[in-house]
């Protein structure tokens, strides 16, 4: 026999190769479970002729790695045929651990398979080496080294299957499992070659591929090849997290946002878009099955007077433990809504009247018991309207405005307690069902109008601006008063087209003066508590100051106190980002409200607004006098300027101005008139 020996270098190099091809067949197998359609077709392959170009030259550079005493060519067809066998069976490796079960009787039949193919690939490279005579075998070492290919094929197709999620621990394990299947590739080959034997005085071929640097090159390709698989698979897995990351930060995002756009921040109840979507739903059911259900229209008695008393923050939690309360005697199908401050509506199968009247009944009563808000007892009533489909209105707007005036019934005749709607009730409901609708014509017939009040400095008289006052021009009631229709609105929501239609028309009536050489005019806008709270306020806004080219401090916004303060902290930052903008902000009826000074000091407003219930019986003493000096003085520490509406008096004109205000405003001075007529006085005047 010819003496032979093994080279510790290219052996180690063959182990590490072995190791390679091993976890990049783990991290192929993730990469293809975890895609789709070409994505995955892409992987398999790309995969499969990495990892078997890896555990080709395993088996190519342990043979080169043997050094016998004479030199060794190989055959190139068998070479590369060789080569063919090993991606051959690495692709069948991966594409049999791709599927979503790998039971037993799939797994034999795949070990074979595969095992087969690294045997065959083993021996066709091994005959490649072209010696004359042939080498001799020993078929029991042969047979050992078949049967540690199927035992190795089939470990490895079952680690492989196993190990193919994506997980911090997946990937220690993966390290471990890589090493051992290395190792089994690698003892495989080194058994085989046990099984060679060289026989003496062997001739020597002097044609085919040089072995001398062949084991150089082959390594460094293959751990080229290896690593740069590796890498992008290790990549992509990382990119493929942070996206499903990503994604599912986006679809949860996406969950909460439809939820707060369908619930009532507060109490977790629908609110008016989902009640109007289930209204439509219970309509179209009870048509289908002819069958009657209750719409009630439920008002708190005395919300108001706890509000004002005792802060938002009582009410807050007094609205939560309402509802506590009201949903514990509902059972069966309903749908409870908050659609306002202290509006609470019920959608309830019924089977006759009475089954509404006493669950009407029961609601009574539940809200009837004190309410323990530490460190409060506080008492509200109940006061609920029934509408009964289809009896009482064929739709959805009939349905809630017959509820709604069923509602106020009660109020009117004690309260804390129930009416169905009945025909007596009708001619206010109708009133008001036909005023709504005429309402939600009258922004598409330009009915709408724009009437300014003036609003003059204290101490030298001269206008300052105006503050845009809506006016009604109703084709058959004439001029109407926004205490008329806009409760409607607000009640409806057509209060938001409105709104917008307002800042639009104010914008460019304001832009108009300001091309006839009125400069220095301001607008003040009021805004709805409704308005307040939309999404795009401040996006409509600036898009009308742009639209009109007027400079952003040219407009003051108008907020209640009351609304100001119902969510103070989303007060503060819209506030703040619209007087970033340059818009000035207004805190209107101060006074009337409950204020926290803590957000009053951070709400960045210009001015605070002195509700005019305390100006009318202004004299220079009592109570209304020491309110309005405290609302001064209160303004100037926080470096607000004051504006006093409702000045009628010159006695109230001379009070206001000796105390400090900045701003008058009120009938002495000038009423709301149209545009038209506020050019034709300064024409007079100039």
């Amino acid at each position: 026999m010819l003496p032979s020996h093994y080279d510790p270098i290219l052996v180690a190099i063959s182990f590490v190769i072995a190791i390679l091809a091993a976890w990049t067949a783990l991290n192929m197998a993730g990469r293809v479970s975890t895609s789709q359609g070409r994505a995955a077709g892409l992987w398999l392959s790309g995969g499969g002729i990495a990892m078997g170009i890896g555990v080709w030259a395993m088996h190519f550079i342990g043979m080169l790695a043997m050094d016998t005493a004479m030199a060794i060519s190989y055959d190139p067809a068998l070479t590369a045929l060789s080569m063919v066998v090993a991606m051959a069976s690495s692709l069948f490796a991966l594409w049999l651990v791709s599927v979503d079960q790998l039971r037993l009787k799939r797994l034999i039949p795949g070990a074979i398979v595969m095992g087969t193919g690294v045997a065959l690939m083993h021996y066709t490279g091994m005959a490649a080496m072209d010696v004359d005579p042939s080498i001799v075998w020993d078929y029991r070492w042969v047979a050992l080294s078949v049967i540690i290919a199927l035992l190795a094929s089939f470990a490895a197709l079952w680690l492989t299957f196993r190990l193919r999620q994506e997980a911090a621990q997946v990937a220690l394990m993966r390290f471990g499992a890589a090493v051992l299947m290395g190792i089994a590739i690698a003892g495989m080959h080194y058994t085989g070659m046990m099984a060679a034997t060289f026989p003496h005085q062997v001739k020597m071929a002097h044609h085919g591929v040089d072995g001398n640097w062949l084991a150089v090159l082959v390594s460094v390709v293959t751990l080229f090849i290896l690593g740069i698989t590796l890498l992008i698979s290790m990549l992509d897995a990382r990119l493929q997290a942070r996206t499903s990351l990503l994604a599912s930060s986006l679809a949860e995002a996406n969950r909460e946002l439809a939820q707060l756009a369908l619930q009532d921040t507060l109490t977790r109840l629908p609110n008016r878009v989902l009640f109007e979507d289930r209204l439509e739903q219970a309509i179209s059911k009870a048509t289908r099955e002819d069958r009657p259900f209750a719409l009630m229209f439920m008002d708190l008695d005395g919300f108001k007077a706890v509000n004002d008393a005792f802060g938002h923050d009582v009410g807050d939690k007094l609205l939560i433990a309402v509802t506590e309360r009201l949903q514990h005697p509902l059972d069966g199908q309903f749908t409870l809504a908050r659609i306002g401050g202290d509006e609470f509506v019920l959608l309830a199968e019924i089977s006759a009247p009475d089954d509404a009247a006493r669950l009407a009944s029961s609601l009574v009563l539940a809200i009837d018991k004190p309410f323990m808000i530490e460190p409060y007892e506080l008492v509200v009533t109940l006061s609920v309207g029934i509408a009964l489909y289809p009896h009482d209105g064929q739709n959805d707007r009939e349905l809630m405005f017959n509820a709604d005036a069923a509602m106020y019934h009660t109020k009117h005749t004690g309260r804390n307690g129930y009416h169905f709607f009945q025909p007596s009730m009708n001619t206010f409901a109708q009133q008001q069902l036909q005023l709504m609708n005429d309402l939600w014509a009258a922004v598409e017939r330009e009915e709408l109008r724009l009437h300014y009040q003036p609003k003059f400095h204290a101490s030298s008289g001269s206008i300052m601006g105006f503050e845009a006052l809506l006016r009604w021009e109703h084709p058959t009631k004439g001029l109407l008063s926004p205490d008329l229709f806009l409760p409607l609105a607000e009640k409806t929501g057509i209060i938001i087209p409105m709104g917008n239609w307002v800042i639009n028309e104010a914008c460019r009536q304001l832009a108009e003066w300001r091309a006839e050489g009125q400069l220095n005019w301001s607008m003040a806008v009021n805004l709805s508590a409704l308005q307040f709270e939309q999404p795009q306020l401040i996006d409509t806004v600036m898009a009308n100051l742009a639209r009109h080219h007027i400079p952003p401090e040219m407009l003051i916004l108008e907020v209640t106190e009351t609304t100001a303060m119902n969510n103070p902290e989303q007060s503060v930052e819209v506030l703040t980002r619209l007087t970033e903008l340059g818009v000035k902000a207004s805190i209107d009826d101060f006074g009337t409200g409950y204020s926290s000074l803590l957000y009053l000091k951070r709400l960045p407003a210009c001015e605070l607004k002195i509700d005019r219930a305390f100006v009318q019986e202004l004299n220079g003493e009592g109570e209304d006098a020491t309110i309005v000096s405290a609302i001064v003085a209160l303004a100037r520490t926080l470096n607000l300027r004051v504006v006093a509406e409702g000045v009628e008096t010159p006695a109230q004109r001379e009070f206001l101005t000796q105390l400090g205000c900045n701003t008058l405003q009120g009938y002495l001075l000038g009423k709301p008139v149209s545009a038209s007529e506020i050019v034709a006085r300064e024409q007079k005047a100039g």
